[in-house]
Protein backbone atom coordinates (compact mmCIF):
# COMPACT_ATOMS: atom_id res chain seq x y z
CA UNK A 1 0.00 0.00 0.00
CA UNK A 2 2.96 2.40 0.99
CA UNK A 3 4.59 1.36 -3.03
CA UNK A 4 1.62 2.56 -4.10
CA UNK A 5 1.13 5.78 -2.71
CA UNK A 6 4.60 6.85 -3.30
CA UNK A 7 3.99 5.73 -7.39
CA UNK A 8 0.40 8.43 -6.73
CA UNK A 9 3.39 11.04 -5.25
CA UNK A 10 5.45 11.14 -7.63
CA UNK A 11 3.08 11.12 -10.48
CA UNK A 12 0.22 13.14 -9.31
CA UNK A 13 -0.34 16.81 -8.00
CA UNK A 14 -1.73 16.56 -4.82
CA UNK A 15 -3.35 20.20 -4.51
CA UNK A 16 -6.32 21.15 -2.92
CA UNK A 17 -8.35 21.32 -6.58
CA UNK A 18 -7.13 18.07 -7.15
CA UNK A 19 -8.62 16.70 -4.03
CA UNK A 20 -11.52 18.23 -4.72
CA UNK A 21 -12.04 17.24 -8.45
CA UNK A 22 -11.25 13.66 -6.81
CA UNK A 23 -14.25 14.01 -4.03
CA UNK A 24 -16.67 14.67 -6.88
CA UNK A 25 -15.63 11.96 -8.62
CA UNK A 26 -15.69 9.49 -5.84
CA UNK A 27 -19.30 11.06 -4.66
CA UNK A 28 -20.59 10.50 -7.72
CA UNK A 29 -19.42 7.36 -8.36
CA UNK A 30 -21.34 6.22 -4.81
CA UNK A 31 -24.19 8.00 -5.74
CA UNK A 32 -24.52 5.72 -9.12
CA UNK A 33 -23.44 2.85 -7.47
CA UNK A 34 -26.20 2.85 -4.02
CA UNK A 35 -28.64 5.12 -5.37
CA UNK A 36 -28.85 4.29 -9.45
CA UNK A 37 -31.13 5.76 -11.95
CA UNK A 38 -30.95 8.05 -15.11
CA UNK A 39 -30.03 10.94 -13.20
CA UNK A 40 -26.93 9.40 -11.14
CA UNK A 41 -25.57 8.07 -14.47
CA UNK A 42 -25.60 11.32 -15.94
CA UNK A 43 -24.31 12.93 -13.32
CA UNK A 44 -21.20 10.16 -13.23
CA UNK A 45 -21.13 10.83 -17.17
CA UNK A 46 -20.81 14.28 -16.55
CA UNK A 47 -18.04 14.33 -13.77
CA UNK A 48 -16.39 11.61 -15.79
CA UNK A 49 -15.93 13.60 -19.06
CA UNK A 50 -14.56 16.61 -16.91
CA UNK A 51 -12.08 14.83 -15.20
CA UNK A 52 -10.93 13.30 -18.19
CA UNK A 53 -10.61 16.75 -19.57
CA UNK A 54 -8.87 18.04 -17.10
CA UNK A 55 -6.55 14.73 -16.66
CA UNK A 56 -5.64 15.18 -20.56
CA UNK A 57 -4.76 19.14 -19.92
CA UNK A 58 -1.80 17.90 -19.17
CA UNK A 59 -0.69 16.58 -22.65
CA UNK A 60 -2.21 19.84 -23.53
CA UNK A 61 1.37 20.42 -25.66
CA UNK A 62 2.36 23.72 -24.12
CA UNK A 63 5.57 22.05 -22.14
CA UNK A 64 6.81 21.74 -25.80
CA UNK A 65 6.25 24.84 -27.42
CA UNK A 66 8.10 26.44 -29.79
CA UNK A 67 8.79 29.59 -30.40
CA UNK A 68 10.90 32.82 -32.02
CA UNK A 69 11.74 36.28 -30.80
CA UNK A 70 12.46 39.44 -33.00
CA UNK A 71 13.40 42.56 -32.02
CA UNK A 72 11.19 45.01 -34.01
CA UNK A 73 13.07 48.78 -33.82
CA UNK A 74 16.60 47.28 -33.10
CA UNK A 75 19.51 47.59 -36.08
CA UNK A 76 20.55 44.81 -38.00
CA UNK A 77 23.33 44.55 -35.54
CA UNK A 78 20.90 44.14 -32.59
CA UNK A 79 21.71 47.55 -31.68
CA UNK A 80 19.53 50.42 -29.96
CA UNK A 81 20.34 53.64 -28.59
CA UNK A 82 20.15 54.59 -25.14
CA UNK A 83 16.92 56.15 -23.99
CA UNK A 84 15.09 53.67 -26.68
CA UNK A 85 12.17 51.50 -25.98
CA UNK A 86 12.60 48.19 -27.69
CA UNK A 87 9.61 46.66 -29.18
CA UNK A 88 9.95 42.40 -29.16
CA UNK A 89 7.62 39.86 -30.97
CA UNK A 90 7.19 36.69 -29.70
CA UNK A 91 5.74 34.03 -32.24
CA UNK A 92 4.90 30.86 -30.86
CA UNK A 93 3.24 26.85 -31.59
CA UNK A 94 2.59 24.73 -29.49
CA UNK A 95 2.04 21.24 -30.99
CA UNK A 96 -0.71 18.57 -30.46
CA UNK A 97 -4.32 18.96 -30.80
CA UNK A 98 -6.10 19.74 -27.09
CA UNK A 99 -7.91 22.79 -27.27
CA UNK A 100 -6.11 25.73 -25.25
CA UNK A 101 -8.05 28.66 -24.56
CA UNK A 102 -4.85 30.63 -23.85
CA UNK A 103 -1.39 31.14 -23.00
CA UNK A 104 0.35 32.91 -21.04
CA UNK A 105 3.96 34.61 -21.84
CA UNK A 106 6.41 35.49 -19.49
CA UNK A 107 9.82 36.94 -21.39
CA UNK A 108 12.92 37.81 -18.98
CA UNK A 109 15.59 40.36 -19.99
CA UNK A 110 18.89 40.31 -18.13
CA UNK A 111 21.05 43.38 -18.05
CA UNK A 112 25.08 43.04 -17.83
CA UNK A 113 24.52 44.93 -14.67
CA UNK A 114 21.53 45.82 -13.05
CA UNK A 115 18.01 43.79 -11.97
CA UNK A 116 15.93 41.64 -14.47
CA UNK A 117 13.23 42.77 -16.33
CA UNK A 118 9.72 40.46 -16.60
CA UNK A 119 7.29 40.91 -19.35
CA UNK A 120 4.10 39.37 -18.99
CA UNK A 121 1.49 39.11 -22.43
CA UNK A 122 -1.36 36.73 -23.31
CA UNK A 123 -2.30 35.11 -26.60
CA UNK A 124 -5.51 33.29 -28.24
CA UNK A 125 -3.88 30.65 -30.13
CA UNK A 126 -5.35 30.43 -33.97
CA UNK A 127 -6.42 26.81 -35.10
CA UNK A 128 -3.35 25.98 -36.27
CA UNK A 129 -2.46 26.45 -32.37
CA UNK A 130 -0.32 29.33 -33.51
CA UNK A 131 0.20 32.78 -32.31
CA UNK A 132 2.07 35.83 -31.04
CA UNK A 133 2.63 38.76 -28.16
CA UNK A 134 4.54 41.91 -28.72
CA UNK A 135 5.79 44.47 -25.75
CA UNK A 136 7.32 46.97 -25.52
CA UNK A 137 10.31 47.98 -22.74
CA UNK A 138 10.96 50.56 -20.67
CA UNK A 139 13.35 53.51 -21.50
CA UNK A 140 16.77 51.10 -21.71
CA UNK A 141 20.13 52.53 -20.30
CA UNK A 142 23.06 51.54 -22.18
CA UNK A 143 24.26 48.10 -21.84
CA UNK A 144 24.58 44.67 -22.90
CA UNK A 145 20.99 42.79 -22.92
CA UNK A 146 20.12 39.24 -23.10
CA UNK A 147 17.19 37.55 -22.75
CA UNK A 148 16.39 34.80 -19.99
CA UNK A 149 13.80 31.39 -20.16
CA UNK A 150 10.48 32.19 -21.71
CA UNK A 151 7.74 30.51 -20.02
CA UNK A 152 4.60 29.48 -21.09
CA UNK A 153 1.60 28.76 -19.36
CA UNK A 154 -2.21 27.42 -20.22
CA UNK A 155 -4.99 26.49 -18.10
CA UNK A 156 -8.28 24.61 -18.71
CA UNK A 157 -11.47 26.56 -19.48
CA UNK A 158 -12.50 26.29 -15.53
CA UNK A 159 -9.22 27.96 -14.39
CA UNK A 160 -8.48 24.75 -11.97
CA UNK A 161 -5.10 23.38 -13.16
CA UNK A 162 -2.52 25.17 -14.80
CA UNK A 163 0.50 24.03 -17.14
CA UNK A 164 3.67 25.60 -17.94
CA UNK A 165 6.39 25.07 -20.00
CA UNK A 166 9.52 26.70 -21.33
CA UNK A 167 11.28 27.57 -24.29
CA UNK A 168 14.69 28.12 -24.78
CA UNK A 169 15.22 31.60 -27.45
CA UNK A 170 18.44 33.00 -26.85
CA UNK A 171 19.23 36.38 -27.82
CA UNK A 172 21.24 39.60 -26.95
CA UNK A 173 21.40 42.87 -27.72
CA UNK A 174 23.62 46.43 -26.91
CA UNK A 175 22.43 49.76 -26.02
CA UNK A 176 24.39 52.24 -27.03
CA UNK A 177 25.53 55.07 -24.90
CA UNK A 178 23.78 58.07 -26.19
CA UNK A 179 25.08 60.55 -28.66
CA UNK A 180 24.75 63.99 -30.61
CA UNK A 181 26.36 64.90 -33.62
CA UNK A 182 28.78 67.73 -33.65
CA UNK A 183 29.02 69.68 -37.05
CA UNK A 184 32.42 71.12 -35.98
CA UNK A 185 35.03 72.27 -33.23
CA UNK A 186 36.30 75.30 -34.06
CA UNK A 187 38.94 75.81 -31.53
CA UNK A 188 40.55 72.50 -32.04
CA UNK A 189 40.78 73.21 -36.12
CA UNK A 190 42.51 76.59 -35.21
CA UNK A 191 44.89 75.09 -32.55
CA UNK A 192 45.89 72.08 -35.26
CA UNK A 193 45.75 74.66 -37.91
CA UNK A 194 48.54 76.82 -36.78
CA UNK A 195 50.92 73.73 -36.25
CA UNK A 196 49.92 72.40 -39.56
CA UNK A 197 49.26 75.50 -41.83
CA UNK A 198 46.24 73.50 -43.08
CA UNK A 199 42.94 72.34 -42.11
CA UNK A 200 42.43 69.54 -39.94
CA UNK A 201 38.46 67.83 -41.68
CA UNK A 202 39.91 65.03 -44.01
CA UNK A 203 38.14 67.16 -46.81
CA UNK A 204 41.27 69.89 -46.86
CA UNK A 205 43.88 67.65 -45.73
CA UNK A 206 46.56 67.77 -48.60
CA UNK A 207 47.45 64.45 -50.00
CA UNK A 208 50.42 62.34 -50.22
CA UNK A 209 52.04 61.23 -53.46
CA UNK A 210 51.57 57.66 -52.24
CA UNK A 211 48.93 55.57 -53.21
CA UNK A 212 46.52 54.28 -50.03
CA UNK A 213 44.17 52.27 -52.49
CA UNK A 214 41.10 52.00 -54.72
CA UNK A 215 37.96 54.00 -54.17
CA UNK A 216 34.78 54.76 -56.44
CA UNK A 217 35.00 57.44 -58.63
CA UNK A 218 33.48 60.77 -57.48
CA UNK A 219 32.01 63.22 -59.91
CA UNK A 220 34.71 65.91 -60.11
CA UNK A 221 37.68 63.88 -59.60
CA UNK A 222 40.46 64.82 -62.20
CA UNK A 223 41.13 62.53 -64.67
CA UNK A 224 44.81 61.95 -63.31
CA UNK A 225 43.09 60.41 -60.64
CA UNK A 226 41.54 57.74 -62.30
CA UNK A 227 42.93 54.12 -62.00
CA UNK A 228 42.54 53.08 -65.62
CA UNK A 229 43.82 49.37 -64.24
CA UNK A 230 40.82 48.87 -61.79
CA UNK A 231 38.22 50.54 -64.15
CA UNK A 232 38.98 48.25 -66.96
CA UNK A 233 38.61 44.96 -64.45
CA UNK A 234 35.41 46.14 -62.67
CA UNK A 235 33.52 48.38 -65.27
CA UNK A 236 32.95 50.84 -63.22
CA UNK A 237 35.13 54.04 -62.59
CA UNK A 238 37.74 54.18 -60.11
CA UNK A 239 40.34 56.77 -58.71
CA UNK A 240 43.03 56.67 -56.66
CA UNK A 241 43.29 56.75 -53.36
CA UNK A 242 46.26 58.72 -51.56
CA UNK A 243 47.84 58.74 -48.53
CA UNK A 244 46.92 62.14 -46.35
CA UNK A 245 49.13 63.78 -44.55
CA UNK A 246 49.76 62.59 -40.30
CA UNK A 247 47.92 64.95 -37.75
CA UNK A 248 48.79 64.67 -34.38
CA UNK A 249 47.23 62.67 -32.42
CA UNK A 250 43.91 63.06 -30.25
CA UNK A 251 43.40 60.58 -26.73
CA UNK A 252 40.65 61.19 -24.44
CA UNK A 253 40.05 60.46 -21.24
CA UNK A 254 37.02 59.43 -19.17
CA UNK A 255 37.24 60.52 -15.75
CA UNK A 256 36.39 57.22 -13.54
CA UNK A 257 37.14 58.06 -10.23
CA UNK A 258 33.69 57.12 -7.64
CA UNK A 259 34.02 60.12 -5.47
CA UNK A 260 33.85 62.45 -8.75
CA UNK A 261 30.00 62.24 -9.66
CA UNK A 262 27.60 62.74 -7.79
CA UNK A 263 24.85 61.16 -9.45
CA UNK A 264 24.58 58.49 -12.01
CA UNK A 265 22.85 61.19 -14.73
CA UNK A 266 26.31 63.01 -14.19
CA UNK A 267 28.61 59.73 -15.54
CA UNK A 268 26.14 59.26 -18.00
CA UNK A 269 26.33 62.68 -19.06
CA UNK A 270 30.26 62.42 -19.01
CA UNK A 271 30.00 59.13 -21.19
CA UNK A 272 27.66 60.28 -23.71
CA UNK A 273 30.12 63.15 -24.11
CA UNK A 274 33.48 60.73 -24.89
CA UNK A 275 30.99 59.14 -27.47
CA UNK A 276 29.90 61.75 -28.92
CA UNK A 277 33.88 63.61 -29.56
CA UNK A 278 34.24 59.59 -30.64
CA UNK A 279 31.75 59.43 -33.30
CA UNK A 280 32.87 63.10 -34.38
CA UNK A 281 36.48 62.04 -34.89
CA UNK A 282 35.52 58.79 -36.69
CA UNK A 283 33.12 61.12 -39.23
CA UNK A 284 36.64 63.72 -39.74
CA UNK A 285 38.82 60.17 -40.16
CA UNK A 286 41.11 61.91 -37.20
CA UNK A 287 43.08 59.50 -35.29
CA UNK A 288 41.00 59.48 -31.53
CA UNK A 289 42.20 56.77 -28.98
CA UNK A 290 40.67 56.12 -25.43
CA UNK A 291 41.95 56.11 -22.14
CA UNK A 292 39.84 54.69 -19.39
CA UNK A 293 40.64 53.60 -15.84
CA UNK A 294 38.94 52.13 -13.08
CA UNK A 295 38.36 48.30 -11.74
CA UNK A 296 39.19 47.44 -15.18
CA UNK A 297 42.06 49.95 -17.45
CA UNK A 298 42.09 50.18 -20.88
CA UNK A 299 43.84 52.18 -23.38
CA UNK A 300 43.38 52.32 -26.97
CA UNK A 301 45.94 53.63 -28.91
CA UNK A 302 44.97 56.80 -31.57
CA UNK A 303 44.20 55.65 -35.03
CA UNK A 304 41.64 55.89 -37.40
CA UNK A 305 39.24 53.06 -38.70
CA UNK A 306 35.95 51.54 -37.80
CA UNK A 307 37.41 48.56 -35.88
CA UNK A 308 39.44 50.88 -33.50
CA UNK A 309 35.63 52.74 -33.12
CA UNK A 310 33.88 50.03 -32.78
CA UNK A 311 36.48 48.93 -29.20
CA UNK A 312 35.49 52.17 -27.64
CA UNK A 313 32.32 51.82 -28.33
CA UNK A 314 31.80 48.52 -26.72
CA UNK A 315 34.22 49.75 -23.76
CA UNK A 316 32.03 52.79 -23.26
CA UNK A 317 28.51 50.69 -23.45
CA UNK A 318 29.26 48.81 -20.06
CA UNK A 319 31.62 51.09 -18.26
CA UNK A 320 30.68 52.36 -14.78
CA UNK A 321 32.34 55.35 -12.19
CA UNK A 322 34.02 52.26 -10.03
CA UNK A 323 37.83 54.32 -9.93
CA UNK A 324 39.73 54.57 -7.11
CA UNK A 325 43.11 56.15 -8.70
CA UNK A 326 43.38 60.29 -8.82
CA UNK A 327 44.09 61.71 -12.14
CA UNK A 328 47.68 62.65 -11.89
CA UNK A 329 48.39 59.31 -10.89
CA UNK A 330 46.53 57.60 -13.84
CA UNK A 331 48.58 59.85 -16.32
CA UNK A 332 52.01 59.13 -14.39
CA UNK A 333 51.20 54.94 -14.90
CA UNK A 334 50.49 55.63 -18.51
CA UNK A 335 52.90 58.42 -19.57
CA UNK A 336 54.86 56.46 -22.09
CA UNK A 337 51.82 55.67 -24.29
CA UNK A 338 51.98 59.77 -24.82
CA UNK A 339 53.28 61.52 -27.54
CA UNK A 340 54.12 64.93 -27.53
CA UNK A 341 52.51 67.10 -29.66
CA UNK A 342 49.41 65.22 -29.18
CA UNK A 343 45.90 66.70 -27.56
CA UNK A 344 44.50 65.50 -24.59
CA UNK A 345 41.04 65.64 -23.91
CA UNK A 346 39.89 65.29 -19.81
CA UNK A 347 36.22 63.97 -19.69
CA UNK A 348 35.57 64.85 -16.10
CA UNK A 349 33.34 66.64 -13.43
CA UNK A 350 36.27 67.53 -11.25
CA UNK A 351 36.83 71.28 -10.42
CA UNK A 352 39.66 71.22 -8.07
CA UNK A 353 43.29 71.41 -8.02
CA UNK A 354 43.83 67.89 -8.77
CA UNK A 355 42.51 68.52 -11.96
CA UNK A 356 45.09 71.43 -12.08
CA UNK A 357 47.96 69.16 -11.26
CA UNK A 358 46.83 66.40 -13.97
CA UNK A 359 46.38 69.58 -16.25
CA UNK A 360 49.77 70.81 -15.52
CA UNK A 361 51.48 67.61 -15.69
CA UNK A 362 50.33 67.09 -19.41
CA UNK A 363 51.46 70.32 -20.26
CA UNK A 364 55.42 70.04 -18.98
CA UNK A 365 55.49 66.96 -21.35
CA UNK A 366 54.44 69.13 -24.42
CA UNK A 367 50.77 67.90 -24.55
CA UNK A 368 48.04 70.08 -25.56
CA UNK A 369 45.59 69.67 -23.07
CA UNK A 370 41.60 70.30 -23.01
CA UNK A 371 39.14 70.02 -19.87
CA UNK A 372 35.59 69.20 -21.24
CA UNK A 373 33.93 69.63 -17.75
CA UNK A 374 30.76 68.00 -16.84
CA UNK A 375 29.43 71.29 -14.97
CA UNK A 376 25.74 70.66 -14.11
CA UNK A 377 24.85 70.96 -10.76
CA UNK A 378 26.90 74.12 -10.53
CA UNK A 379 26.17 77.56 -9.87
CA UNK A 380 26.99 79.65 -13.36
CA UNK A 381 29.24 81.81 -11.26
CA UNK A 382 31.47 78.56 -10.02
CA UNK A 383 31.19 77.59 -13.70
CA UNK A 384 32.70 81.24 -14.94
CA UNK A 385 35.43 81.34 -12.16
CA UNK A 386 36.87 77.74 -13.20
CA UNK A 387 37.23 78.49 -16.74
CA UNK A 388 38.53 81.57 -16.07
CA UNK A 389 40.96 79.84 -14.29
CA UNK A 390 41.85 77.67 -16.91
CA UNK A 391 41.87 80.20 -19.51
CA UNK A 392 44.71 82.30 -17.39
CA UNK A 393 46.74 78.76 -18.00
CA UNK A 394 46.02 78.79 -21.17
CA UNK A 395 44.10 75.49 -21.54
CA UNK A 396 41.37 74.90 -23.40
CA UNK A 397 38.40 74.65 -21.43
CA UNK A 398 34.33 74.15 -21.96
CA UNK A 399 31.66 73.80 -19.44
CA UNK A 400 28.91 71.16 -20.68
CA UNK A 401 25.91 70.57 -18.55
CA UNK A 402 23.85 68.86 -20.90
CA UNK A 403 24.57 66.67 -23.77
CA UNK A 404 22.06 68.90 -26.06
CA UNK A 405 24.50 71.73 -25.46
CA UNK A 406 27.76 69.99 -26.61
CA UNK A 407 27.58 71.02 -29.97
CA UNK A 408 27.03 74.20 -29.60
CA UNK A 409 29.95 74.80 -26.72
CA UNK A 410 32.60 73.34 -28.82
CA UNK A 411 31.19 75.15 -32.03
CA UNK A 412 32.86 78.32 -30.55
CA UNK A 413 32.04 79.32 -26.91
CA UNK A 414 34.54 78.24 -24.17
Amino acid sequence: MSGIRQWLGRRLDFSPKFWGVFACFICSFFFLMFQGGKLAFMVFAIVSALCVYLGLGKWSGVQKAEGRRTLLNAAHDATVDAGTQVKVKIDVHIPGFWPIPYVTIKDRLVPRSGRELLFEASLVPDWRRRGEVEYTTPPLRRGFYQFGTTECATEDIFGMFQHSGTMALPGSFRVLPMTVPIKEWRQFHQMLKGNHHHSTTTRALRETTQINGVREYIYGDRISRIHWNATAKTGTWKSKEFERESLPKTIVMLDRQEQSYRSKERFELAVSVVASLIDYGANEELAIGLLSVGKDAVYIEPKRGAAYRDRIVNHLIDVEADGRYALPDVLKDYSRQFVQGSFFVVVSPQRSETMMQALNWLNQRQINPCHLWISSGYTPVEREDWLRQLRMKGYLGYSVMTLDELPHVLGGRS
